[in-house]
């Protein structure tokens, strides 16, 4: 496997170091002060500070301005173990906290210490992203340790996120060992799903999100339910399988609305479940229109804020759809918005939401303030890996 240069090493420009020390992995174009050695794309790199003091060890992407993604803060030899163990140790995590479902995030990029990397799995099938040069040169080494590590018969590769074209790589999809279909059946719980490994979102399934749609489940029976932003109906589906009174579901896309469908018929849960395609924030305000009303409302919307530079008005989308939605919801009733905007924080959610309920005079409690599942680690150092946010509020 690509080892390290003997020579090649980063040194920070004065005070860049602290947040590198207190345990942020990533390493700016601005932050560098200098580079000495032979270094090149995908390269191990030693990393120091200003005077000299040790900061880590990393991988080299020349063209983005996330230059150095570091593995460690020690000295230890980056090889073939060490692959092997940080894997084996996201494997086992995984097998400590997961159970009842057969699609589950099994390495998490920085949270668990293997930034650019990100492998979801699906049964037998290992869906594998590669979003670094660094990551992308070694993933035939990477793919025979997840292999033996796991006992899955295939790893497809989804390298067709738009941050590989950052590093000057790419984008493509396909098997990079074995072979088989690609949809795939999973179970969550006690739904059925079929995932589209190949043209799904993501990986082809949002499993951060399985914990809340188990939630939000035990919330259901007898409830009205209203799930804007529906995609492939995961949430709808499980309402209704807790016991919804109904289940309205509404997207943009159609092919969403269509595989929403047919989840609903593949639980036996289509007589409950009615999804449309609409534009969600257009559909929402005429509902609010025609005084149709809600126990409960769902808000799972794509993200907002793509940077940082857009924040504010992402906040203010944040504010404006929660505001159409708990007009919807009868009182006593619940709501349950989503922000994975990474950029937007909780609490800026939260301020948007207490925002939007005083301009419709709504009062609200949040009773619960959640996140990704266990499978999607956060690393308290970086705030970036925490970037679902989930909240459940009663309305009234």
């Amino acid at each position: 496997m690509k080892g390290k240069s003997e020579t090649a090493s980063v040194r920070l420009r004065a005070g860049c170091e602290r947040r590198i020390l207190a345990g942020h992995l990533w390493i700016y174009e601005g932050d560098i002060d200098s580079i000495s050695g032979d270094l090149k794309p995908g390269d191990l790199v030693m990393v120091t500070a200003q005077d000299g003091h040790w900061c880590g060890q990393g991988l080299y992407s020349p063209q983005s301005k996330l230059r150095v993604r570091l593995l460690t803060s020690g000295h230890e030899t980056i090889d073939a173990s060490f692959w092997d163990h940080r894997i084996a140790e996201a494997v086992a995590r995984r097998r400590s906290v997961i159970s009842g479902t057969t699609a589950y995030r099994l390495v998490h990029s920085e949270g668990d210490g293997l930034p650019g990397l990100i492998v979801d799995r699906y049964g037998l099938v290992l869906v594998m992203q590669t979003l670094t040069v660094g990551m992308d040169q070694r993933r035939e080494e990477l793919g025979e340790v997840l292999l033996r590590h796991t006992g899955a018969e295939a790893i497809y590769l989804r390298n067709d996120a738009p941050a590989r074209a950052h590093e000057g790589l790419p984008l493509e999809r396909g098997f990079l060992r074995g072979e088989g279909p690609l949809r795939v059946e999973i179970t969550e719980g006690p739904a059925r799903f079929l995932v589209d490994i190949e043209r799904g979102q993501k990986t082809g399934w949002f499993c951060d999100q399985r914990n809340n749609r188990l939630a939000v489940a035990a919330l259901a029976k007898e409830r009205d339910v209203l799930d804007a932003f529906c995609h492939t109906g995961a949430f709808g589906t499980h309402a209704a399988l807790g016991g919804a009174r109904s289940v309205s579901g509404l997207d943009v896309s159609r092919s969403a609305v269509e595989s929403a469908r047919f989840h609903a018929e593949l639980n036996g849960v289509a007589q409950i479940c009615e999804y449309r395609q609409a534009d969600a924030q257009q559909a929402l305000k005429r509902l609010g229109r025609s005084r149709r009303r809600f126990d409960l409302v769902i808000l799972d919307p794509p993200a907002f804020a793509k940077s940082r530079s857009v924040r504010g008005r992402a906040v203010e989308g944040y504010r404006h759809i929660n505001g159409l939605a708990l007009n919807l919801i009868r009182p006593g009733g619940l709501l349950v918005t989503c922000s994975c905007s990474h950029h937007v924080s909780e609490g800026d959610l939260c301020a948007a939401v207490e925002a939007a309920a005083r301009q419709a005079r709504k009062r609200i409690e949040i009773i619960e303030r959640r996140g990704a599942g266990p499978d999607h680690p956060v690393r308290l150092s970086m705030p970036e890996t925490r970037y679902l946010k989930c909240l459940i509020i009663k309305v009234n």
